[in-house]
């Protein structure tokens, strides 16, 4: 079977949705739109470009961020009206800072919970109208994490740490971590414990639990530079329960 652009059911705007999951992990990234000659630029650069239906325009994913996507492979599915990209992603897919776009899950309760780690603050990388794509408005304040059952979201957290580890992401926070050594984490363990103890002791509830979910993602740093698996320390609480 040759390729054949033809072969594409472009919907009435000309356009047809790319789904983009990194190659490594499996983890789908983001959701954007092509057409024909995004679609040519892609194939051509090895590199994602997309069709902005708000601006009107092509863009190229990364132009501005520097977070580009090299393509490794492309799929279409069986009625030829969807793409699957799948992408070496270099640092975020999101504009809002996050490795997926799909970092907001709606929780059983009905509340919107956020997950995942911030890979980049957009305030530091996109000026007002430079190249960023359009999105919807937001309240100033990011929405609480909400109560995740058990071990979930440790489990979550941990994951990204180990991917962190291996792939070294360039700006993110935890890359950094593990390209200072056992040392700075230590360091920064440390600090973090005190920084509780002094919220604790001035009942800054709020600031209590900032600085408690900072000491246990420095922890699981610190395990996951050990080679110690998150797990092997619930089965250890679980040796303990009375």
């Amino acid at each position: 079977m040759v390729f054949n652009f033809d072969r594409f059911k472009f919907n009435a705007d000309g356009l047809i949705p790319a789904i983009i999951q990194d190659n490594r992990t499996n983890e789908v990234l983001m959701l954007a739109y092509m057409n024909r000659e995004a679609l040519a630029k892609t194939l051509s650069s090895g590199q994602t470009w997309f069709y902005s239906r708000s601006r009107q325009q092509l863009w190229h994913k990364g132009e501005t961020s520097g977070n580009i996507q090299e393509v490794d492979e492309v799929y279409f599915d069986c009625d030829a009206d969807a793409l699957l990209i799948k992408v070496r992603q270099h640092g975020a897919a999101c504009h809002e800072g996050y490795k997926s776009c799909f970092h907001y899950r709606i929780e059983k309760d009905g509340r919107v919970g956020l997950v995942g780690e911030m890979v980049f603050n957009p305030a530091d990388v996109y000026k007002e109208g430079e190249g960023k794509p359009t999105a919807p408005p937001r309240k100033k304040e990011a929405p609480k994490p909400v109560c995740v059952c058990g071990s979930t979201i440790l489990e979550e957290v941990y994951g990204v740490i180990l991917d962190r580890k291996q792939t070294r992401i360039p700006g993110a926070y935890t890359s950094y971590l593990f390209d200072k050594g056992v040392d700075t984490i230590l360091q920064k363990l440390g600090e973090e414990v005190t920084e509780v103890l002094i919220a604790a002791k001035n009942r800054q509830r709020d600031e209590v639990i900032k600085e408690a979910a900072d000491v246990i993602y420095h922890l699981m740093v610190l395990l996951a530079a050990e080679g110690v698996d998150v797990r092997e320390v619930f089965g250890e609480l679980a040796n303990r329960r009375k």
